[in-house]
């Protein structure tokens, strides 16, 4: 279809199924109901001249069918047929157009026939429809081809891009001053396609049309050579370069004069080159004819006769491979002249990379990281550095960007056992697809199908390069084999495993390792070792056999007995006695090597005797030495471990004996070495009684205990009081309380009281007061300073010397303050106070008033004595929150606010005020009805005795006895009934 290609004010959605060709009509590669529109437009831009022009509305209709749509095979809609070939110039853009039509929409692709099309020279658009080249060269020229595919089938076109250009310059020649007599040659080169035909013209003139001189001639490759030229030769000379694509022209100027010499390189300049580099000292001049220079260094010899050393033409000295022995100064002069120029010559270390990148194959999305590390020369240029890191950098970047996708490989196939041989077999493979990576090694697993339960282990591992491995194997068994590739990316699943191998018996190989005896029980020898791997068994019927024999008296024989599986005891055979032991393994092929034997004992028991010749030696009230004598190694009937000292404290010395025997003895044991026959034993207490007992111990346990031996140890220096408490009853005064030491360590007689002013250097006289007898607890100190604090050292004393102190610091007491930092810690029912007495304030009386919250009642407490530091608040109630006031001389000093833990108990409905009030109330005015019922009963009561008698007889009257009756149960009744009842008798 050739409509046009665009709907009013609406673009078209363009696709795969529908685009727009280079001619700017609008292609479909099949219809839809929807494409049915009567308003396609293709609108027109002029982008010079700023203007949109608008065709003519354009209608498609699409007729519906009710038959079934029918797929078609993809069809060129343009370019048609299946070849065409196209012309371009170099450096134009050029597209190429594939559109098609079938159903479903094909996919279009692009392949270059005659060689690998460069993703870099080609845009795709229109949705892979058009194959944009930029900037066209010759190398693009060639065979291109359009695949279009579907269901269906396909389409191809081929096209054929023939790139030809017009003349460029390939080289062009200098203008240049010539002095007369030289040769001058002037190259001209240039291409094209077809290839541009070279021309001369001088100072306009075709040089065909100039008088002929033997001095001029062309070269086969356009260059125009002129002989001994003069000054007459002094001109503009023009090549000209031509094909039918155009025409090119280069004007160069040829001045030929005479000029002095001179040297245009600047002098004393310092040229810098790596080591082995080509260093390039140059020495420019001018003059006309040219000048001829030499050059010369500090060397004695020549130059020149080096042969990395060549002179240019131009002046340039060039040194190939320079090193540090050419270092110096190089001098630059102009033959039969005084110019000369000097220049310095630097070598610098080579670059060395310690550590260059390693080569990287990563999968696509995933990050790496490069490292090279190198060696330059300190005085190389910080920037010149950064720019060879730079580069460096560079290099690693395109190394990675030339990675392709990978992934893991696929598993070898067609695995194959050949060659079997009594313990190896060749096993080979067929490798599959690596994947774009290369396989880096094979590992090769195998199963033992008798010991399934060990699953596939690894055997043995291969080169990638490799299709086959010999494989070492284990006698008596049944393998199956397959093969796992690896490459960068990772392992390939495993392979199909191969045919079974079955391989036949054999003796074993080898014996069990680490054989050893770990006998216990005495009389026996308990002979052990590490169980043989299964697959050393090499055959059936596999067994050990253990050897055993006395190590001396017992002769060559050895006793043998065979086993299953380790251990083996040998019962009877004496206590701790020496034995040659070895195990050998057996199977139905024969037994493994000959074992060698090793040394091992039969079972220990305790030792038979105790230490002998124990002594013990005071060294002062509080170390000992023990000492004996070796015991004899027979006796011990095992490894001798050592000995052990057991040390108890039964008492001390000051105690009467029946005390001391009920005191808890402590003891001590202390271990030795086998080789030692003393001990030093400290940290003893003096004045004290002892006992000590040493016993001899191995493995199996100790033998018997020495006889006791009691000692006591001498008088000591007294350790601490138990406490030292500091009162203070007046301003100059200090009372100090104290208890006798906890371990006097002898006979105490009396203490040693040391004590100081404190001052800030630290250097006031240490008075001393020594206090004979023990009866004494306590002493004043009178006369002391107000104003200062003390420093007091209290020791006990024996005939052995002072004991250690115990210190306090205090002051005098002043005028009392209440405590002012006093923390509150409430319970369910209580609350604790405790504070810090501030220094030199105590024996301060204060009291502490509460009231719960929402209550009216005020209580408070007994004094509180600021020294006591605690205080127990009690009888509050739980979960209640209560004001605390604190005041001392008739004065609040603090008030906190406190909640108690717990629930708050809520009152009964008996116990509110309220109810108590009514009820009350209620019985008051009972009493009173009561009382005013009894006053009226009192006053009916009275009648005379006559009107009794002569009245006539009530129906209700009741004799005396009745009457009595009824009153008390009015009275009874009342009490019941209340005011009711009696309201009603009384109206």
């Amino acid at each position: 279809s050739d409509l046009q290609c665009c709907r009013r004010l609406h673009h078209i959605q363009l696709s795969e199924r529908v685009v727009v060709g280079k001619d700017g009509n609008l292609y479909f590669a099949h219809l839809t109901p929807e494409d049915s529109r009567n308003d396609y437009t293709c609108n027109v831009q002029y982008l010079a001249t700023r203007t949109i022009l608008a065709k003519e509305p354009i209608t498609l209709s699409v007729i519906p069918s009710n038959s079934v749509l029918r797929n078609r095979r993809p069809h060129m809609m343009r370019p048609t047929g299946s070849h065409s070939t196209y012309h371009f110039l170099r450096g134009q853009t050029v597209e190429l157009e594939c559109i098609v039509q079938g159903l479903p929409t094909p996919k279009v692709s692009w392949v270059r026939r005659d060689g690998e099309m460069s993703e870099s020279r080609v845009v795709k658009e229109m949705f892979n429809r058009r194959l944009r080249f930029s900037n066209i060269s010759e190398s693009d020229g060639g065979e291109y081809q359009c695949l279009a595919e579907n269901s269906q089938g396909k389409a191809t076109h081929t096209y054929t891009v023939n790139v030809e250009a017009a003349p460029y310059w390939i080289k062009e020649p200098p203008s240049q001053l010539y002095a007369p007599g030289e040769t001058v040659k002037l190259h001209c080169h240039a291409d094209g396609i077809p290839s541009p035909t070279i021309s001369w013209t001088i100072n306009g003139i075709p040089l065909s049309a100039t008088d002929k001189d033997s001095r001029r001639s062309l070269t086969t490759s356009g260059a125009l050579i002129l002989k001994d030229v003069d000054l007459g030769d002094t001109a503009i000379y023009q090549c000209q370069a031509s094909n039918k694509h155009g025409t090119i022209i280069t004007n160069t100027n040829v001045y030929v004069i005479e000029l002095p010499p001179q040297i245009l390189t600047e002098d004393g300049i310092t040229n810098t080159f790596t080591e082995g580099q080509k260093a390039v000292l140059e020495c420019e001049t001018f003059g006309s004819p040219k000048p001829e220079v030499t050059w010369e260094s500090g060397s004695t010899t020549s130059l020149l006769a080096d042969t990395r050393v060549n002179q240019l033409i131009n002046g340039v000295l060039e040194i190939s491979n320079v090193t540090h022995d050419d270092e110096g100064f190089y001098t630059c002069s102009v033959e039969n002249t005084n110019l000369s120029v000097s220049t310095e010559l630097e070598v610098l270390n080579r670059t060395v990379i310690l550590s260059p990148p390693q080569d990287l194959k990563v999968q696509r999305g995933n990050t790496t990281i490069f490292t090279c590390r190198s060696l330059v020369d300190r005085k190389l240029d910080k920037i010149l550095y950064k720019n060879e890191v730079l580069y460096m950098r560079m290099v690693v970047v395109m190394t990675l960007l030339l990675f392709s996708p990978s992934d893991r490989p696929d598993p070898p196939v067609l695995l194959q056992i050949t060659n079997p041989k009594h313990r190896a077999v060749t096993l080979s493979w067929t490798p599959g697809d690596d994947h774009n990576s290369a396989v880096l090694e094979y590992v090769v697993e195998f199963e033992d199908q008798g010991w399934n339960e060990r699953g596939w282990e690894e055997l043995t591992r291969v080169a990638g390069n490799k299709k086959r491995a010999v494989l070492p194997l284990w006698p008596y068994m049944s393998y199956r084999f397959r093969v796992i590739a690896i490459n960068y990316v990772g392992k390939s699943v495993p392979s199909k495993p191969s045919e079974i191998h079955n391989t036949p018996a054999d003796a074993p190989d080898n014996n069990p390792e680490d054989v050893r005896s770990e006998s216990k029980a005495p009389e026996t020898l308990f002979i052990t070792w590490e169980e043989m791997d299964r697959r050393d068994f090499n055959g059936p019927d596999f067994k050990y056999l253990v050897l055993w024999r006395r190590v001396v008296g017992s002769g060559p024989k050895w006793n043998t007995n065979y086993t299953k599986a380790p251990p083996f005891t040998v019962y009877d055979i004496g206590n701790f006695s020496a034995f040659e032991i070895k195990v050998q393994a057996v199977n139905e092929k024969g037994e493994g090597p000959e074992a060698d034997p090793v040394i091992g004992y039969s079972g220990e028991d305790v030792p038979l005797e105790a230490p002998m010749n124990v002594v013990v030696t005071l060294m002062n009230s509080t170390t000992i030495i023990v000492s004996w004598a070796a015991v004899d190694k027979e006796t011990v009937r095992g490894h001798l471990l050592g000995y052990k000292v057991y040390l108890t404290r039964t008492g001390t010395r000051s105690h009467h004996r029946g005390r001391r025997s009920r005191e808890p003895e402590s003891t001590q044991v202390l271990e030795t070495g086998a080789n030692e026959e003393q001990k030093l034993i400290s940290n003893l207490r003096p004045y004290s009684h002892y006992a000590l007992v040493a016993t001899v111990f191995n493995s199996k346990g100790e033998g018997p205990p020495c006889e006791t031996l009691s000692f006591k140890t001498d008088e000591g220096v007294p350790g601490h009081p138990t406490s030292l408490m500091l009162d203070s009853p007046s301003e100059t005064e200090m009372t100090l309380h104290w208890a006798p030491p906890a371990e006097p360590n002898g006979v105490l007689v009396g203490y040693l009281l040391q004590y100081q002013q404190i001052v800030e250097s630290d250097d006031s006289p240490m008075q001393v007061e020594t206090i004979d007898g023990t009866a004494v607890t306590h002493l004043t100190m009178r006369g002391l300073d107000p104003h200062s604090h003390y420093r007091f050292f209290l020791r006990g004393r024996t005939a052995a010397g002072d004991g250690e102190p115990i210190m306090r610091e205090g002051a005098t007491t002043l005028d009392g303050a209440p405590p002012a930092n006093i923390e509150l810690s409430p319970g369910e029912n209580f609350v604790n106070l405790s504070w810090v007495a501030k220094k030199r304030h105590r024996n301060v009386g204060f009291q502490i008033y509460y009231l719960k919250k929402n209550g009216i009642v005020v209580e408070k407490t007994a004094k509180v004595n600021s020294s006591q530091s605690f205080y127990q608040l009690q009888g509050l109630t739980p979960g209640s929150n209560y004001h605390l006031r604190f005041t001392y001389s008739n004065s609040t000093f603090l008030e906190k606010d406190i909640k108690t833990d717990g629930t708050e108990m809520q009152p009964s409905f008996a116990t509110q005020g309220w109810f108590i009030g009514v009820v009350s109330a209620v019985v008051l005015l009972l009493l009173i009805l009561l009382i005013l019922c009894f006053i009226k009963r009192s006053k009916g009561g009275k009648y005379s005795v006559k009107d009794k008698e002569e009245g006539p007889m009530d129906s209700e009257a009741r004799p005396m006895k009745d009457e009595t009756f009824g009153e008390y149960r009015f009275v009874l009744l009342l009490s019941f009934y209340g005011v009711s009842f009696c309201l009603n008798r009384s109206f």
